[in-house]
């Protein structure tokens, strides 16, 4: 048979122009499929059990505001947590005195006729790393069937007040324990399981002390610093997570036991002892303290707290002190008293001499030092509203200043957000 090649060729260039073209889309497509993939970021999951899931480096982009930056993921570089300043925070706290029913009276400044707010608008802000907000209902969810401790003086009952307030935005707890002083207390979280104590224990180490409510003392402070307390030592292990802290106790009369002899005291005029100082006493109970802390084996998780700098001026809590300030101060502003820095320094020490001895052993102790960051707030205390409208009676009254203990709200609450950060990345 003869081919009509008029009749062949051109459909033969037909079909091979279809083929081209077809290639060429199915190229096209494929290009544009790599590109696509290629620009595509994906955010990170977030997740209430962070330590079963390896941390994700994320780089916010630029354009989201303030407030969409703290709902992201920490990134995972390490900074310090203890180094930066106190920023603007037109949010301000999430609670208040009348929405927080745990807020004692010495602390409720705002109920207490406190005039100026302004010290409720900062928040903790550390340099060179994000720092976001304390999230009650993601710290409710990863406690679950956990139990927590604030274990130290009223400083760490201070504490226990504002953590319980910033939960209680979700779910209030129901106290379950308290002593006979109310001075150590427990709350049940009962939808989480979640316990939280406060275990009053202002030495660590076993004290015999005569003094009232408002800190008057009869006698010197009986001081054993080879005996832990064991009103914390008894419940240790059934623990799963402590805040650990103490310090301003020391600088009081104390006499010194250790193998249940005298061996000196601390300003103790009236007895023939050996003045040994304080930071002697501060020295042996945190050695005791911590070294019973690294060779524990504890699985849980122990955060030991520096302690707080006042800010009385012109006077102590005894002699007139006052704090009259309504704003953060600057870094070098203030400078931190010779006795405080003397107890800062043996903190920090101490802390350092174990830390091998803690990983060595298993044991996750890690240092909350809220010291530098209290330092830069002699805004945030009670002052003269530890009492109830103190000038409402008496316009002459005199009053006892707190210039000690935080204002609920207050700068006590960012303590909650380093702890929130800890927590996560431990």
């Amino acid at each position: 048979m003869k081919l009509n090649w008029k009749l062949w060729l051109p459909q033969r260039h037909k079909n091979m122009l279809v083929k081209f073209a077809v290639a060429v889309l199915l190229v096209g497509l494929a290009f544009r499929l790599l590109l696509v993939r290629s620009t595509d970021i994906s955010s990170p999951v977030e997740t209430p059990f962070p330590e079963t899931q390896k941390t994700v480096a994320f780089e916010p982009p630029a354009s989201l505001e303030a407030e969409e930056n703290e709902e992201q993921i920490p990134r995972t570089e390490k900074c310090d947590l203890f180094a930066g300043d106190w920023l603007p925070n037109p949010s301000g706290p999430i609670y208040t005195n009348k929405s927080c029913p745990f807020i004692e009276g010495h602390q409720s400044c705002m109920r207490n006729g406190r005039p100026d707010t302004g010290y409720l608008y900062w928040r903790w802000n550390p340099r060179g790393c994000d720092l976001p907000r304390f999230d009650s209902a993601r710290f409710l969810e990863m406690m679950r069937n956990k139990s927590w401790a604030l274990i130290g003086d009223s400083i760490s009952r201070n504490h226990v007040q504002s953590l319980l307030c910033m939960l209680s935005t979700v779910e209030k707890p129901t106290e379950v324990y308290h002593d006979k002083e109310y001075k150590s207390r427990r709350w049940h979280f009962p939808t989480y399981n979640l316990t939280v104590s406060v275990i009053f224990s202002p030495f660590l180490v076993k004290a015999t002390i005569f003094e009232d409510y408002n800190g008057v003392s009869t006698s010197e402070v009986q001081l054993h610093l080879d005996k832990l307390d064991k009103q914390w030592t008894n419940l240790y292990q059934n623990l799963d997570y402590m805040i650990i802290s103490t310090g301003k106790w020391f600088l009081k009369s104390s006499v010194y036991y250790e193998n249940n002899e005298v061996v000196g005291c601390h300003y103790c005029p009236k007895r023939k002892l050996k003045e040994l100082g304080f930071d002697f006493a501060y020295r042996k109970a945190l050695r005791q303290v911590l070294n019973f802390i690294a060779t524990s084996n504890h699985k849980g998780l122990i955060l030991f707290r520096t302690s707080t700098p006042d800010h009385f001026e012109n006077g102590e809590w005894s002699s007139g002190g006052t704090c009259k300030r309504k704003v953060p101060a600057k870094e070098g502003e203030v400078q931190l008293k010779s006795i405080h820095k003397i107890l800062h320094d043996i903190e920090l020490e101490e802390f350092k001499n174990v830390t091998e001895k803690a990983s060595t052993n298993g044991v996750n102790l890690k240092l909350l030092d809220v010291n530098p960051l209290s330092l830069l707030r002699p805004d945030g205390h009670p002052g003269i509203y530890r009492e109830f409208h103190p000038f409402a009676r008496d316009k002459n009254a005199k009053v006892q200043n707190d210039c000690l203990h935080w204002c609920l709200p207050g700068p006590i609450d960012s303590w909650n957000d380093l702890i929130m950060e800890m927590v996560v990345n431990s």
